[in-house]
């Protein structure tokens, strides 16, 4: 009998229709077994053997990602990357597709592989294919979710198990849908769409409709299009489902943990706040001011009605001593970790986090290469290729329309060599201009403004971050800006800069500057004047002059987590922008880095130092 109308189907209900069919049913569909069998082995020569766990998939290139970062992702190595890939090591580009080869990459799961979504794929073909359930596929995949479940996606599939493998009653009457492409196909030089489809027998609304990016009609060399079965082969080629099968929206709302609140967050610091030298015991100075700044945070979310319990241990930066923290009865019970420092105790940590789904949240280290598939690490000092991102598309959006000169110190200087190429390629791909000269210690306002175009805005970038540079450039500059008043000129550069204002902020002011950073406070902002004041109350002393101050580094990272478990309890992740907080000195812009690793904090501020005498941080969304 037909549901009633506006009732929602549950889900055992549709399988159980599979289970109850009659006799000449089941022959029919053990019919369209052999078929699609058939159907499967005629294709093993297909140029694209990514599914099946012997080959290779595909992986489209996100902002921000290296080849180091892939690999880490895929647990494989970069060669093996570039070796699929030839050229890839040379550059790759955000929206490219890379062949990653298939890797058994968890002795744990003996046939735990990587699937590229097709199009037309639902999360129930997935069980079906993979005999694994939906609760495992989303267990291991907690980025994984109805809204991104889309083609050139990568799913992690779990190994089957006894205990996650479905009924084998329904694996017998329930095929998969087919794969909605017949091949794949490389595009060479010079190709065209109309070309493409004529090879293949099929029309462009069909190719198209298989491969959304072409929408805006542009093919690139090397990139991969799916192959869709003609019209006249589809009746004949693949066997369709005529039951009405579980949605992605049905099987994830089933598949995910019940939301529940925190009445007391119970937090963990795994720090070395001692250092050992000569033999000679002592402070840890920046790891005591990041823990006052966290005891700070706290009492702040106290007095606002928060319950916290605090746990708090010196690692002393030793492994052997943090494995005996890590056994600790208590330490499985907590909601989150901050820690550890020591690139030997992070590995460690991330193993205890895992396991115990702990949230783990590391804050000074940049490069964590189990962020790729430690779902619970929270990566606060972003790594330089998703930072360089990050700055170019601000920049972009900010000076599209500008002339940029990059500026050589001619010392010899390489030290921004990575971020000037990355910046240099994004300029050309935007058809922002720019050109580059060498200015040396005579000062030459004549070559400066040859360079410039004097109808826009120009911006000037050292290709060194370095004091030395700074000393070295500047009076060219600032000789051109003050005999031309009227030119509209920029100076652009980068972190440190801001420990470089007693010697140059005159300068800085002059020139109309800009720098980018992850992390800046000024001192008259009201927070970070009630910070200070509040911390040199508790402490009887200020903080070390360094950048980034830790103590702020410690209110801001505490306040931040300890109010968001506070609030949004354990849908924490899915919660994260509603998570609102003013930052003293770190903003927070998490990410997850692919459906089953950890967060990567990419929060950039540029910051302009005015000719009007005003500091403004300009906070990008």
């Amino acid at each position: 009998m037909p549901e009633p109308a506006g009732k929602a189907m549950d889900i055992q209900t549709k399988l159980s229709r599979h289970l109850s069919k009659k006799e000449e049913k089941k022959m029919k569909l053990a019919h369209i077994v052999c078929l699609s069998l058939a159907l499967m082995a005629g294709s093993a020569g297909m140029t694209l053997k990514a599914q099946t766990g012997k080959g290779y998939f595909l992986h489209t290139v996100a902002k921000g990602q290296s080849l180091y970062s892939i690999a880490n992702t895929y647990h494989v190595s970069v060669d093996d990357i570039v070796r699929l890939n030839p050229g890839s090591d040379k550059q790759i580009r955000m929206g490219e597709t890379l062949k990653i080869p298939q890797t058994n990459q968890d002795s744990n799961r003996k046939e735990a592989i990587f699937h590229t979504i097709q199009a037309g794929e639902t999360l129930y073909q997935l069980t079906v294919k993979y005999n694994v359930t939906a609760q495992a596929i989303c267990e291991a995949n907690p980025g994984l979710s109805a809204s991104n479940f889309r083609i050139g996606q990568v799913v992690y599939i779990p190994s089957q198990t006894t205990e996650t493998a479905p009924a084998a009653s329904v694996q017998e009457t329930v095929q998969p849908k087919q794969p909605e492409w017949k091949e794949m196909h490389k595009v060479k030089r010079k190709e065209t769409i109309f070309g493409i489809c004529k090879e293949y027998g099929i029309t462009q609304e069909e190719l198209v409709a298989a491969n959304p990016s072409l929408k805006n009609g542009k093919l690139r060399k090397g990139m991969y299009l799916f192959i869709p079965y003609p019209r006249t082969e589809q009746s004949d080629s693949r066997p369709a489902l005529t039951e009405e099968m579980p949605t992605n929206e049905e099987l994830f709302s089933q598949n995910r943990p019940a939301a529940t609140k925190m009445s007391v967050v119970k937090a963990a610091l795994l720090l070395p706040f001692t250092v050992s030298e000569n033999g000679i015991t002592k402070d840890n100075t920046r790891m005591v001011e990041y823990y006052e700044g966290l005891l700070l945070a706290a009492d702040s979310l106290k007095r606002q009605g928060v319950s916290l319990d605090l746990y708090t241990y010196n690692t002393q930066g030793s492994k052997s001593v943090m494995s005996s923290i890590l056994k600790k009865p208590e330490l499985k019970n907590v909601d989150i970790i901050f820690g550890p420092v020591s690139l030997d105790n992070i590995p460690l940590a991330a193993d205890f986090a895992k396991k115990n789904n702990i949230r783990l949240v590391i804050p000074f280290e940049p490069q964590v290469g189990q962020v790729f598939n430690t779902p619970q690490i929270y990566q606060i000092n972003t790594p330089q290729s998703y930072l360089y991102s990050e700055v170019y598309e601000h920049f972009i959006r900010k000076f599209s329309r500008c002339n940029v000169v990059f500026l050589d110190p001619a010392n010899g200087d390489k030290e921004k060599a990575d971020f000037l190429t990355g910046l240099k390629n994004e300029l050309h791909n935007s058809h922002v201009t720019f050109k580059q000269i060498q200015l040396g210690s005579a000062i030459d306002p004549d070559k400066v403004i040859g360079a410039m175009d004097t109808t826009r805005t120009n911006i000037f970038i050292p290709t060194s971050g370095r004091g030395s540079a700074l000393t070295r450039l500047l009076p060219h500059l600032t000789l051109v800006r003050r005999e031309h008043p009227n030119f509209d000129m920029h100076l652009f550069g980068y972190p440190e800069w801001q420990t470089y204002t007693q010697e140059h902020l005159a300068s800085f002011y002059e020139l109309d500057t800009y720098f980018y950073s992850s992390f800046y406070t000024n001192n008259l902002f009201p927070e970070a004047v009630d910070f200070t004041q509040s911390y040199r109350r508790w402490y009887s002393k200020d903080m070390a002059n360094s950048y980034p101050k830790f103590g702020m580094l410690g209110f801001d990272t505490g306040y931040f987590f300890l109010k968001g478990l506070a609030q949004e309890g354990n849908k924490l992740e899915d919660n994260l922008d509603k998570v609102k907080v003013t930052p003293i000195q770190t903003g927070f812009k998490f990410e997850r880095v692919n459906n089953w690793g950890g967060f990567i904090n990419r929060k950039v501020f540029f910051v302009h130092i005015t000719k009007d005498f005003e500091l403004i941080k300009l906070d990008f969304e």
